[in-house]
């Protein structure tokens, strides 16, 4: 008996064992489950006939400018066009305005994702001279992948130029 697959890609061809093969994807959900010969059992079929497979990219820095300056880009238009340049997965920065730096602005910007992205996402946390309390407890914060602090330049107030001052805290 067969498995159900929520999606199944036929003919694609993918880069295996050093080159080029003719070869199926079956997904359930959001992960491959079979990688060979799949019957058409269930779930949509797309033809990849003449077509290269590759897995989705991860971008690690991303400006979409939400808040602040949405004439720019937002986080729905960004996460479109990286979908459109195979990312699947994007990390935004923290300098929009107001700036990515407290756990109400972090709050804010899940919210506004939320339902708009096309892609699956994350955010940096703004480090700054003034949120000491908050980076020490950014680590259980749902949504972060990491805190990102501005030793050069910035815009805001995220940059910090007494890095030593973060050296000593200790968090």
């Amino acid at each position: 008996m067969s498995d159900n697959y929520s999606l199944i890609i036929k003919n694609g061809s993918c880069y295996i064992d050093g080159k080029f093969k003719s070869i199926d994807l079956a997904i359930s959900g959001n992960k491959i489950k079979k990688v060979g010969k799949v019957d058409l059992n269930s779930g949509k079929v797309f033809d990849a006939t003449g077509k290269i497979v590759l897995p989705g990219a991860i971008d690690t820095q991303v400006h979409f400018r939400e808040p602040g300056a949405n004439d720019a880009e937002n986080l729905e238009s960004g996460s479109r066009a990286a979908v459109a340049g195979g990312i699947t997965s994007v990390f935004e920065m923290p300098n929009t305005n107001p700036p990515t730096s407290t756990f109400k602005e972090f709050n804010n910007k899940l919210s506004a994702a939320r339902n708009r992205m096309f892609c699956n996402y994350a955010f940096y946390f703004g480090a700054t001279p003034d949120n000491m309390k908050e980076l020490a407890s950014v680590n259980t914060l749902e949504g972060c992948c990491g805190v990102k602090l501005f030793a050069g330049s910035s815009t805001g107030n995220l940059l910090v130029s007494q890095e030593k001052r973060y050296r000593e805290s200790n968090i």
